[in-house]
């Protein structure tokens, strides 16, 4: 399983990785084996102010459709649109060209509250 060090975790298995006030986050490459193949990725939040844990989009699967949980406080700046005609990205390239949006965090505090690699993989492995 790949959980880059560089990268903060949430419980729900999403990745952020911190960049200034911009945040990109995408789901892990855990959540993308849970899920299997992906067929559809929606968000249609780009221009929002969204709160700590609101749902920002959804990911639908052949078996199944996931909310996505905002892990920070912040406006959605981008939603990568190379996954309205290529939605495996995020199975092939979580970390990458997977990603999903791109947010302008409102309050760093919040970022003490994501989780390392190492507790991201506690979560993980129960």
């Amino acid at each position: 399983m790949n959980i880059p060090v560089d990268l903060k975790y949430t419980k729900d298995h999403e990745w952020i990785k911190i960049d200034g006030d911009i945040a990109t986050i995408g789901i892990t490459d855990f959540a993308q084996s849970e899920l299997g193949d992906i067929v559809y990725v929606e968000v249609e939040t780009v221009g929002e102010e969204l709160n700590k844990e609101e749902v920002f989009g959804t990911v639908e699967a052949v078996k199944t459709v996931s909310d996505l949980f905002l892990p920070l406080t912040g406006e959605i700046l981008e939603f990568n649109e190379a996954l309205e005609a290529d939605p495996e990205l995020v199975n092939s390239d979580p970390y990458g060209a997977g990603w999903m949006v791109k947010v302008k965090i409102s309050d760093n505090s919040q970022i003490s509250d994501l989780l390392s690699a190492d507790g991201y993989k506690e979560v993980i492995e129960g």
